[in-house]
Parts: structure tokens; C-alpha cells; sequence
């Protein structure tokens, strides 16, 4: 069997930042909304770097304005990932792009996620659930708005909290309430870090925030003896190579640290981020990594496991998911 052909499981994905671009020119076009400046001559989206990245990604965002819409979104984001052979993903949704990190509304756009996801399930095979999301740029007192959207929406879909958004505002130990909320709801706490900032937003995760997951943290190579005390812990890293590559963390695939993070025991992943914006999938990420490193089935297979043992959902889910694995 191929590599690329292999179920797959990715931890790391936005749901609004893997919106096809022409389905957000076409939700545009519904809402007399010009957001033309954001695509490029081939329709792609435009950026020159992770800040105007950000803004873009927001941008593309006032598209998105009722549950119906989100509803759409889920199911063509969902095709995407089924095409790519994903069979269990988890994705960040923000309640700020969801009715205003307003409770009520929050609950309807993500009854109609929920229903795109029950769907897609039926029809393809794709498990999806969703971590609640705060944006770090955005601040800390509306992060606590929106882990209360997380801890009473936490169920069966809803099964964690994160922090997303520009590294460079603010510092974690800022939202050391909101996570404490969302740990007392017993959900599982995912931390972007260490993509833009160096080795010690990790720590400052781990420490602070007691994060289960760390989203990127691929800096953290800088610092060897972090990489030991990671691997001596267990901590899983999100990896996301394409996304990176294509915001200039690293030349190339063959220059990116996760296969000396895998060879020093670190527990990696593989995900997509933000696909559309950074031109890969799933399947694309397989290919592209075993041309660089000649990971074989077996590495992949190895990477999968150590994504389901660290996902949040729930026990059964994980041992359905492991019986697509072990089908491959």
C-alpha cells in the first residue's frame, strides 16, 4: 500500500482556516461581501507572512455569518479531509467566529457542526470532534467568555480547549484562568506554541497552562535538554511540516526538525493546519515527508497510534478508530 493511502488521523486542524477557497469566494458572492484582495490571480488566498496571514484567515471569516453556513463549511471541509484518506479528525473551533462567544448562539452553530459531522460520518467514513478555541490576540477576558462556551458545551463532540493566534501578543501565564475553567470541565487543554516564539513558550505551556498537547512547538529543537525532558514526559507535539514550510519556519521538508524530534523520542503527529492557505493535505503531507525522511507504512502507522492514544475523544470512539487502523 501506498503511504498516502493510509487512514489517517490528524489532531491539528482549523475549521475556518481549511475552507476551500472557492467556497469562500462562492459565500462572498451570497452576501455581497468584496474580500477579493485576499485570493491571488489563481484564486488562492494571499498573504506574505503569518501576520497578514492572520488577517486574511479573519477576513475570510465575515464570510461565515449564521449556523447554516458553518453547516457547509463542516461538510466541505470534511470532503476535503475524507479524499485524504483522514478517518478521525479534531478541530479548533472558535466561538468568536461563532455568534460572538455569545452562549446561546455558540450552541446553535455548533448543533448545525455537529449535524455536518453526524452526516459526514454516515456518508464517508470521517469522525470529526471539535476543541474550543480562545485567539491569544484577541486577549484574555474574552478567552474566558469563550472556555464558558467550551465547559458547557463539553460532551461527547466537545471534547477540548485550546489557544490559537499570534505568539507574539501577550504571554500564556495571561490565560492560566481560562485553562484552570476548562480542566475543571474536564476537557483536554491543546496549546499553540513554540512556532514563533522559542523554547520557552513550551515551558511556559506545560507549566502554566499544564497543556495535554503542544500545537507546533517545533522551535523547541533549539533547546536539546527540553527535547529530552519532552520525550522523557510524553508530550505529544501537533506537527504541522507543510504549514511551516510554507510560512518560511523552514526552507524545505528535508530541513524540518520532526524526524530528529521522532528520532529523539518526542511523540509527533502529522497535520495539515490550515490546508488550502498552505497548499497541502493529509495525503500530500505523507508523500512529502516520505520523500524527505523515506518514512515507510510502518512509520506512518507508528505516528497514527500515537495519535489516537493521545486524541480526546472518548474511549469507544478510539477503539472504533483503531479498527479502521488496523484494517490498513
Amino acid at each position: 500500500m501506498s503511504v498516502t493511502a493510509l487512514p489517517k488521523i490528524e489532531l491539528h486542524m482549523h475549521l475556518e482556516g481549511a475552507a476551500p477557497p472557492a467556497f469562500i469566494r462562492g459565500m462572498a458572492r451570497e452576501k455581497n461581501i468584496d474580500i477579493s484582495r485576499i485570493f491571488d490571480e489563481k484564486g488562492h488566498y494571499r498573504y506574505a507572512d503569518f501576520w497578514e496571514f492572520l488577517k486574511v484567515y479573519e477576513a475570510a471569516c465575515t464570510t461565515l455569518q449564521n449556523p447554516m453556513d458553518f453547516y457547509r463549511l463542516t461538510m466541505a471541509v470534511l470532503e476535503e479531509s475524507a479524499a485524504s484518506g483522514v478517518v478521525y479528525t479534531e478541530t479548533f473551533l472558535s466561538p468568536d467566529f461563532c455568534g460572538g462567544r455569545d452562549l446561546g448562539a455558540w450552541r446553535e452553530y455548533l448543533h448545525a457542526i455537529e449535524e455536518a459531522a453526524a452526516e459526514a460520518e454516515a456518508k464517508m467514513g470521517i469522525t470529526l470532534r471539535g476543541i474550543v478555541t480562545c485567539i491569544r490576540h484577541f486577549g484574555p477576558q474574552k478567552a474566558r467568555e469563550t472556555v464558558h462556551c467550551a465547559a458547557q458545551t463539553k460532551g461527547d463532540f466537545i471534547r477540548g480547549f485550546g489557544i490559537a493566534g499570534d505568539e507574539k501578543v501577550g504571554n500564556l501565564e495571561d490565560f492560566i484562568w481560562s485553562f484552570d475553567c476548562a480542566r475543571e470541565a474536564g476537557l483536554g487543554l491543546e496549546v499553540h506554541a513554540c512556532e514563533w516564539n522559542g523554547p520557552q513558550e513550551v515551558r511556559d505551556a506545560l507549566t502554566h497552562l499544564k497543556a495535554d498537547r503542544i500545537g507546533h512547538g517545533v522551535r523547541a529543537i533549539a533547546d536539546l535538554a527540553l527535547v529530552d525532558e519532552l520525550a522523557e514526559k510524553g508530550v505529544v507535539l501537533e506537527v504541522c511540516p507543510g504549514s511551516n514550510v510554507a510560512l518560511g519556519i523552514y526552507p524545505s521538508f528535508r530541513d524540518h526538525p520532526i524526524a530528529e524530534f521522532d528520532r529523539r523520542g518526542v511523540k509527533v503527529t502529522i497535520s495539515t493546519d490550515d490546508p488550502p492557505f498552505f497548499h497541502t493535505t493529509m495525503a500530500l503531507e505523507y508523500e512529502m515527508l516520505n520523500r524527505a525522511f523515506d518514512w515507510d507504512e510502518g512509520q506512518f502507522s507508528k505516528l497514527n497510534r500515537t495519535a489516537l492514544d493521545a486524541a480526546f475523544c472518548d474511549a469507544d470512539t478510539k477503539a472504533k478508530i483503531a479498527k479502521l487502523l488496523g484494517a490498513a
